[in-house]
């Protein structure tokens, strides 16, 4: 996946040009002079030419660090995973323990079936000397099976956890001057998210606009991502009659992915766990806390967000604010 340039390595034949300036930003300065050329790389190590507008050739050397893998537990996500099962690693630790004490058990007790076995004076210890260690390798069995079991759900967990905190990290742009990352909508909005071709989000468009004052009053806006590329045009009915529904509509459908190539990664990930072809058009839609609430291929059914999603205002307004549904 490509990502977007920030560390740029100038060099230069000029005798007075320091070699190897580094800075960051879109724009600096050499010799004086400001380089207007701003230009954004998709690839690490490509070599681009600027001209200054006076004199002299400029090779830039774009190059990235490599990307955090969002397959990687953040500290934040162990975090939360200690929070929501705090027992897990006292359970795990006990485990361990038994495990520990159940195969020294068994090393006693072979030593001592191979040394009943080799004198004859002690055969009749051999039956209960091979119960003790019959019990000894159930008990290790047992709870190794119990501690891997423990293991997986909490590797899944936190990777739940750290996708979740990947989400919440992108940036929406909400108008000209105004972009956040979708951790600020927690306990004000329910995203829900439509990925697929310009034709998918166009459709999916029209077909909100009868459950358009519900949805609001829901608190649910909607993140059109287009994976083709292409922009889709919104048309709203701006007549006198329809101007209040048509502000309603504006305000469900203002917000706009930034940084696509980050969006896009999360969704190829989210795509390849849930073995969903990667063109196919998927939506998510989230709780009111940000956590994933469903997800599905096609178009998301806006009737349903009503029927099962609770206003956030009004006298149920935060009572059922946990009632969004549990976490996928």
């Amino acid at each position: 996946m490509s990502t977007v340039t920030q560390l740029a390595i100038v060099t230069t034949g000029s005798a007075n040009f320091r070699q190897n300036f580094k800075c960051l930003g879109f724009s600096f300065y050499i010799d004086g002079r400001k380089l207007t050329s701003v230009f954004t790389a998709t690839t690490t190590g490509r070599m681009d030419t600027i001209r200054n507008g006076a004199r002299g050739r400029f090779i830039v050397t774009c190059s990235t660090a490599k990307p955090s893998s969002s397959s990687e537990i953040s500290s934040s996500a162990r975090i939360r995973s200690e929070v929501l099962t705090p027992f897990r690693s006292v359970r795990m630790f006990f485990y361990l323990a038994f495990i520990a004490q159940a195969s020294l058990g068994g090393l006693i007790a072979s030593t001592q079936l191979i040394g009943a076995l080799a004198n004859p004076s002690r055969a009749g210890a051999v039956t209960d000397i091979a119960k003790g260690l019959g019990i000894d390798i159930g008990a290790a069995a047992l709870f190794a099976f119990l501690y891997y079991r423990e293991n997986k759900i909490k590797n899944a967990q936190m990777a739940r956890l750290s996708r979740e905190e990947n989400l919440s990290n992108l940036k929406l742009r909400v108008d000209e001057r105004k972009i956040i990352t979708v951790s600020e909508f927690r306990g004000l909005a329910r995203l829900v998210i439509l990925a697929g071709p310009s034709s998918f989000i166009k459709e999916a468009f029209e077909l909100s606009e009868t459950f358009t004052e519900q949805l609001i009053e829901r608190g649910v806006l909607a993140v059109p991502f287009c994976t083709d590329g292409n922009v889709p045009s919104f048309e709203f009915d701006e007549t006198e009659e329809t101007k209040e529904l048509t502000k309603k509509r504006r305000r469900l459908w203002q917000l706009v992915p930034v940084l696509t190539p980050e969006w896009s990664e999360w969704l190829d990930e989210q795509k390849k766990l849930a073995n969903v072809s990667p063109d196919s058009p998927v939506y998510l839609s989230l709780r009111l806390d940000g956590r994933v609430r469903g997800s599905g291929v096609g178009y998301p059914p806006w009737n349903a967000f009503v029927a099962q999603l609770p206003p956030v205002k009004g006298m149920w307004s935060g009572l059922l604010d946990g009632m969004d549904g549990r976490v996928l």
